[in-house]
């Protein structure tokens, strides 16, 4: 496989502080996964590389945007899941909506609102701008933003591919179902053959 960076774009889907970091919404949630907690260092790597080699590396932030009262708007499904969610978590230009220090600097970032990236934001616009045609995405959770905005990627006709070791979820079991199941809309490779093929 020969990668071109001219029309290839590295997504990292919500690493973000509120998501990982020890200190973060999650973390004081107790939440903290460990296979989660390994991607950024795992994904830096591939980072450098595209960023050596002139690639572009987007960012997708989930957002929790403040309403009435600054208490942050949170969709039913996700505050019976996540009940301790409160006033400031994954707010915007908050440390905890920005991505993990290990994967900064980041060349574009994309507020996102539900799983999708490409739900009700500027991501396609900006793939088309950028003349992006091939997506390498990484990212959480594996069943839920990474497979929603591969999927939504498929049908705009944008080649993807999934970083097999790049991606996890909060169970090992349901990651793997979900690499499985995005093997007929997507390329699936782990994130060391990938910066192989970035060398050839």
């Amino acid at each position: 496989m020969s990668v071109d960076l001219t029309n290839t774009a590295l997504l990292l889907v919500d690493l973000q502080n509120d998501f990982l970091h020890p200190q973060g919404a999650y973390g004081r949630g107790g939440q903290g996964c460990a296979d989660i907690a390994a991607l950024p260092a795992r994904l830096a790597p591939l980072a450098q590389a595209f960023r050596a080699n002139g690639g572009v590396v987007i960012a997708t932030l989930f957002t929790l945007v403040p309403g009435r009262g600054g208490e942050p708007i949170i969709s039913p499904h996700l505050k019976q899941m996540r009940p301790f969610l409160t006033c400031g978590d994954f707010a915007p230009g908050s440390w905890g909506q920005a991505v993990v220090d290990e994967l900064q600097p980041v060349d574009a970032s994309i507020e996102k609102l539900a799983y999708s990236a490409f739900y009700m934001t500027r991501l396609d616009w900006l793939l088309r701008k950028l003349e992006i045609t091939h997506l390498v995405v990484g990212g959480i959770v594996t069943n839920g933003g990474v497979a929603s905005t591969v999927r939504d990627a498929h049908v705009r006709d944008i080649e993807v591919t999934v970083l097999s070791n790049g991606c996890a979820a909060f169970s090992p079991e349901v990651h793997r179902v979900s690499i499985d199941a995005l093997r007929p809309v997507a390329k699936v490779m782990s994130v060391e053959d990938f910066i192989k093929a970035l060398n050839k």
